[in-house]
């Protein structure tokens, strides 16, 4: 079975990261909602990919230098506001498994803690979740604090020791752009029992050279096409 993974919720058809997206991939069937987490001034953790704010907002700006009440107004979308992680996932509510990308260094021990306080509830397991990131020494911290928790990692290209990376840092999937992608490489991961889910594979027949290729997940903005 090959993961259907909706990218930033299912942004193609909706204004990213917002809970307005993930609501829509929820209905479109997906599998996991992949989405990115950063922490602002107050130190909360909120759900947008870039360190600025003009491409997804109206407002201007780094969003580590702004605290949440000031974040909070800003237009995401046709209306929607930056969410919080926790919002995300009340939303969601233990229906899919969630991938969370940590797109800073520091913050793994703050992504930790609320997922620990889902898993003592009642709709989520730790199965649910994936933690993924560009940076190793993150998902080195992530898995420091629980190993049980999969991680995944996010990769523009193929360094030599990636068989190391993985066998060391307990890479549940290794995340890379589809331009990576050969059979070769979808062999080596699966001697290493590693996961692949590529990104971002929004062509139809890209999508179907990815499912050729033997990878477990695509993320795409229109999950509705895998």
């Amino acid at each position: 079975m090959i993961l259907k993974i909706g990218h930033r919720g299912a942004c193609g058809y909706e204004p990213e990261n917002t809970l307005r997206s993930f609501e829509k991939a929820l209905q479109l069937g997906v599998d996991m909602i992949e989405l990115d987490v950063r922490i602002c001034k107050s130190g909360d953790l909120v759900v947008i990919h870039d360190d600025k704010l003009e491409r997804t907002t109206n407002g201007e700006g780094r969003v580590s230098e702004k605290w949440l009440y000031d974040l909070r107004k800003l237009d995401a979308g046709k209306g929607e506001k930056i969410p919080l992680l926790e919002e995300v996932l009340d939303l969601i509510a233990g229906k899919v498994k969630v991938n969370i990308e940590l797109k800073e260094e520091n913050i793994a021990n703050y992504v930790f803690e609320i997922i620990e306080k889902y898993i003592k509830g009642d709709k989520w397991s730790q199965d649910d979740f994936l933690i993924s990131s560009f940076h190793l020494p993150a998902l080195q911290e992530f898995d420091n604090l629980n190993p049980d928790i999969k991680t995944g990692l996010l990769t523009f290209f193929l360094p030599k020791n990636l068989k190391k990376i993985v066998r060391k840092v307990n890479i549940h999937s290794v995340n890379p752009s589809a331009t990576l992608i050969n059979k070769n490489f979808i062999g080596d991961m699966k001697k290493k029992n590693t996961k692949v889910f590529v990104w971002t594979v929004n062509n139809p027949e890209d999508i179907q050279k990815m499912k050729l290729a033997g990878v477990d997940g695509i993320i795409s903005d229109y999950p509705d096409r895998i």
